[in-house]
Parts: structure tokens; sequence; C-alpha cells
């Protein structure tokens, strides 16, 4: 009898141990999912926080591209992935949060299926024009547009793209209605809009400096918050002909749903360090890339916010009327 009294008493005192066996985490590699291509701005970002965030979890970060589908298709791997904290989601604007409302039979939920981890630093996004266009202004643009139904020609990175998406809000806000043309990527968008062969596009910030500085594109409006020290003299769209226009790129690092909550404790809290390195935020921030406060990086903030740009864009591909497969 004593002998299973033993047994028993052993077995309780390994319950706790067992419970906090993960208080060594991370003992091994960590692998970030980014579902689009190697060499992209997300792919680019990722692989920038990655790298300084294995200096504070003393551990390496894989960054492991799974592309295709817009991004869905990395997302669903990452869902399905083993809750153990080793697998994670670079995620982006695009599959988590117009996705549900892009895709008809969406294999994930963006909200359900993820635990929020933390959110990375927004890059707002410009209106471009080509560097001989006769639009000065966004007023004049929007004047134009009104005037002339469907004649202004917008170049974005693909149907369902970010680009895409913010140009449809930007038409829908500013009452008018515009010729969205659609490109395998920025690059190709940016590259016809340089050549004269698209009246406008929106870039993101950090991709778009260096050819505005080139003066290849002008600036017309930046959809932050706030103007930027790095586009000096370019106005908000909000100041202009479209009030209450506000819009960001943004990405963060998702975990499967049922991810232990100390995981998300230890990675949050080295990143919250991480972000008070300031050469590192600087050197972000002179690229075009965005600050936000602490407490917009933290898990429940991050959670909250993925859940409420669901409902934002939404309504936008509805008044917009875009559908994918």
């Amino acid at each position: 009898m004593k002998k299973w009294i033993a047994i028993l008493a052993t077995s309780t005192l390994l319950s706790p141990i067992a419970a906090h066996a993960a208080d060594d985490y991370p003992s091994r590699a960590i692998t970030w999912i980014v579902p689009f291509s190697a060499g992209g701005p997300t792919d680019s970002m990722a692989r920038n926080i990655a790298n300084r965030l294995s200096q504070e979890i003393k551990q390496t970060i894989l960054v492991e591209n799974k592309p295709g589908a817009g991004g869905t298709i990395g997302a669903t791997a990452a869902a399905r992935s083993d809750p153990d904290g080793y697998t994670f989601l670079v995620g982006h604007i695009g599959y988590m949060a117009a996705a549900p409302s892009l895709y008809s039979e969406l294999r994930y939920d963006p909200v359900k299926d993820f635990e929020a981890v933390f959110r990375f630093p927004d890059t707002p996004l410009v209106l471009l024009v080509g560097e001989n266009s006769s639009y000065k202004t966004i007023d004049e643009l929007v004047a134009f547009g009104k005037a002339n139904p469907e004649q202004l020609n917008f170049s974005n990175a693909g149907v369902g793209s970010t680009s895409h998406l913010v140009a449809a809000m930007f038409a829908s806000k500013a009452g008018m209605k515009i010729t969205p043309i659609a490109y395998k990527g920025a690059g190709p968008a940016l590259n016809d809009l340089m050549g004269g062969q698209v009246d406008a596009m929106f870039d993101q910030t950090n991709t778009a400096l260096p050819q505005t500085r080139g003066g290849k594109v002008r600036a017309l409006g930046l959809t932050s918050d706030k103007r930027m020290d790095q586009f000096p003299g370019v106005p908000t769209m909000k100041e202009k002909a479209v009030p209450g226009f506000q819009v960001s790129t943004w990405y963060g690092l998702y975990a499967p749903k049922g991810t232990p909550s100390n995981v998300i404790d230890t990675l949050s809290s080295a990143y919250q360090t991480m972000m008070q390195d300031k050469a590192f935020t600087q050197k972000m921030s002179d690229q075009g890339i965005l600050l936000l406060s602490d407490a917009d990086y933290a898990p429940k903030a991050f959670q909250q916010y993925t859940a409420d740009e669901g409902k934002r864009w939404a309504q936008v591909i509805k008044e917009a009327g875009i559908k994918l497969k």
C-alpha cells in the first residue's frame, strides 16, 4: 500500500513539473511560415525582425516560404501545424483580414484558428503618379475621377492585393469610380506607372521611397494618420479630398490556436524588449516603416485588431464587389 501511495505522490509531483517543462523555451529552432515568396515586402520584414529577435531569445528562427493563393496556402498550413510553440505564421492584412471576404471556401479562420503573439510595425501606403503625370495634387486627381467615371486606371499587385483593396477603398470614400489594372506583383505594376501606361497606384512607403527620391514617381498623399518625415511636403489623404481615410499594410506573428500561453508570453516579452533598441527601430523608421506604441504590439490588442480589421475589410470588399474563388 505504501508503495502505491509513493508512486501516486511521485506522479502528482511530476504534473506541475511537466506543466512547467516549457520554462526553458525555446530549446530548439523556431519556424516562421511566410506565405509569400522570398524577397518580397512580407518576407523582408519577417527576416529583419526574426534575425533581431533570435538574439533576444538566443535561438534560431527559420523563415519558411509557402507562397500561393494570396497567402492562404501558407496560412492554412500554419493553422494546421502542431501548437507546440515551434511553428508560427507571419500574418498580413491580406490573408488575415481580407481573405475571409474574398474566398468562398477559406480553410482557416484568422481569429478562431490563431493566437496573436505580437504585431510588427506598420507600413503605410502612398498614392503615386508618374513623374510626367498632369496630376499635381490629390484634389486634382479626385476631381478628374469624379467627372470621368472609370477613366482613371490604378495599377495593383494583383486582384485582392493590398494595393487593389486600398484603391477600392479610396475610390469609394472619394465618391468616384476607377478602373483597376491587376499585375502579377507590385514590381510590374510600379514599372508601368513609371512608364506612363497607368495613371496611379498605391504602394507601400518602404518600397516607394527609393522611387520617389529618384524622381521616377511623384507622391500625392500618404495613407498614414500623420505626415512622415521620409516624404517631405506630402500630405496625408485625410487632410485633402478624402476625410477619414487612414490605412496601413500591417503584419504580425500568430501561433496556432492551443499554443501554450507561456510561449506567447515569452516571445511577446522578448519582442517588447527588442523594440526598445533605438538603433534597430530608427533603421526601420528611416525605411518608411511606421513605429507603433508598446500597447499596439501586445497580444490581446493585436488579437482584437485582427478581428476589427476583418469587419472593416468585409465592408470595403462588399462595396467594391470584389470576389475570388
